[in-house]
């Protein structure tokens, strides 16, 4: 089997910029049944196991952490209202969701994705988001990231060929560079390129020499000063890639609970609250005999 585990809040972001936004008479729940219909479109491609995840709240232990990490704040209420309405819809037509509070969707996406990967039924293990956080949970080839919008299933390889380290790199590197996305700055004059020479050498932040004259990376401009900048601001460097750490130890049950058998029988008063009550016809026309 494969198991599609699904970034339900950037789907709906990807729902509401996209085709509900082209659409002025659209419905208000415009966004969350375009989710819907596209989680059950991965059946129809032949998933069979799905979980999606969402951030019920935006806001999570992270913000304890760092005071300018992302917020709810400034976000269009047209989407944080449509949340719990995707959650719900989505579960009424037979999804496994995983609506979180206290951690975030990424966390869950990575626990889930630990499990699957340890179950020897699991032939492949998809995280069906572009978000470079997911990254660190590639393995291989057997567990991946899948862009739907570009139809490309980022394996260990594309990991590396997009940013110069491997997955066990990947939160050090955004301790580094910093995620403006989810608002932690990373460290003054370090980028990409030089995050990416540096720990495509060492791996991990504790193991980067201290003296930038111990430091053997080809083709580094600037060591001294990059290294000066890590040593006096190593601590916000540790918090940053603590920030970017995916949680695992988050209850998503079990593979089989993923199993998709169907909608419920509310799917149809669900679907028709959404706007679309066609899915609800359509649901059933996947639904396993």
């Amino acid at each position: 089997m494969r198991v599609h585990l699904v970034d339900g809040t950037y789907e709906l972001f990807r729902q509401f910029f996209g085709a509900a936004s082209r659409h002025s008479d659209s419905h208000p729940y415009a966004a969350a049944a375009g989710v819907v219909g596209s989680t059950l479109a991965l059946i129809d491609d032949g998933a069979t196991h799905v979980g999606v995840a969402s951030d019920h709240v935006i806001e999570s232990f992270r913000n304890d952490l760092w005071a300018g990490y992302k917020t709810s704040e400034g976000m269009d209420p047209a989407i944080t209202l449509q949340i719990p309405v995707m959650e719900r819809a989505l579960a009424a037509a037979g999804f496994t969701v995983w609506p979180m509070i206290e951690v975030e969707a990424d966390d869950a996406l990575g626990a889930a994705a630990l499990l699957a990967r340890d179950d020897e039924r699991v032939e492949q293990v998809l995280i069906v988001t572009p978000d470079k956080d997911l990254g660190q949970c590639v393995v291989g080839q057997r567990v991946v990231q899948f862009d739907r919008r570009k139809r490309e299933v980022i394996d260990e390889d594309g990991v590396v060929a997009k940013f110069g380290i491997g997955p066990a790199s990947i939160a050090d590197y955004l301790g580094l560079v910093g995620d403006t996305a989810d608002g932690f700055p990373g460290l003054p004059g370090w980028g990409a390129k030089s995050a990416s020479a540096v720990l495509a050498q060492y791996g991990h932040l504790e193991d980067i020499p201290k003296s930038a004259g111990q430091w053997d990376v080809p083709g580094l401009r600037g060591a001294a000063k990059l290294s000066a900048t890590l040593q006096a601001n190593f601590d916000d460097a540790l918090l940053f890639r603590r920030i970017a750490t995916i949680e695992t130890n988050v209850e998503v049950g079990t593979v089989d609970d993923w199993r998709w058998q169907g909608p419920t029988a509310e799917f149809d008063a669900v679907a028709e609250e959404i706007g679309s009550p066609d899915l609800a016809a359509y649901a059933r026309r996947l639904a396993p005999a």
